[in-house]
């Protein structure tokens, strides 16, 4: 697991952000309470809640890299965390940035950067991906629609355990409001439904829960996230959709 980041000592370290050089790596976080870079882990400090207005994908012209970002929501407790952590853990340390835990007194983003090998260029452009997710049981929904914002693809994690179906679909109705907030369309953003804990007892199958869930054609990846099971097979679905938006409009 990454270092976990309060924001007390964040706020310490802010005037270490003027030494860095380009900061487009770090802009992503600006989605989320007004961050800036952080050159020493490649993330981000916390300021005063403020408006901000960026649009991404996010170019950064000397390293070459278009910077998208991709969020997992879902019910708390459903495997989002397991499926970053999972990531994180199985990408090479020469791919990727620091995992940091932003922690409140009430819930905490997990994010992390990485370049994946196999996605190819856009232009000539590497793309590197900002995974997004806001773990454990969320107390304030203002967390949830915050992370989503400028989000340029999702991914679902759904629990497949019959007693979370409502969970699931109560989850499944704030992401389309909250996209809907941001003007971010859901019936056009890359998505992709992943089914987890495979694994269990008492879960609904594929096509039960796909007819409750599966809202607009999307790909339906089965996971036991804990184990690595369908995990990086629902990365590469979403990052591949992602990068064929990108190459529409390159």
């Amino acid at each position: 697991m990454g270092k976990t980041v309060h924001s007390d000592d964040i706020l310490a370290r802010e005037g270490e952000c003027g030494q860095a050089g380009p900061r487009a790596i770090c802009c992503l976080a600006r989605n989320i309470r007004g961050f800036e870079g952080w050159p020493v882990f490649k993330a981000y400090v916390i300021r005063e809640a403020r408006p901000v207005r960026i649009t991404v994908p996010f170019i950064n012209f000397p390293a070459r890299e278009i910077n998208c970002k991709l969020v997992y929501y879902g019910p708390g407790l459903g495997g989002k965390t397991a499926n970053l952590q999972w990531i994180y853990d199985h990408t090479g340390a020469a791919q990727k940035g620091k995992m940091i835990s932003l922690a409140t007194e009430t819930d905490r983003t997990l994010f992390f950067d990485f370049l994946p090998i196999d996605l190819g260029t856009v232009r000539g452009f590497k793309t590197r991906i900002h995974l997004y997710t806001v773990p454990g049981q969320v107390f304030y929904e203002a967390s949830r629609k915050l992370i989503l914002k400028s989000a340029d693809g999702v991914v679902f994690v759904a629990d497949s355990q019959e007693e979370r179906l409502d969970a699931n679909l109560e989850t499944l109705d704030n992401l389309r409001e909250h996209l809907k907030e941001h003007k971010l369309d859901f019936n056009t953003i890359p998505y992709v439904l992943q089914l987890n804990k495979r694994d269990l007892p008492g879960i609904l199958s594929v096509e039960e829960l796909s007819k409750h869930l599966r809202v607009k054609g999307e790909p339906v990846i089965e996971a036991v996230a804990i184990t690595g099971q369908g995990v990086f097979e629902t990365l590469r679905e979403v990052a591949k959709l992602v990068l064929a938006e990108l190459k529409k409009g390159a």
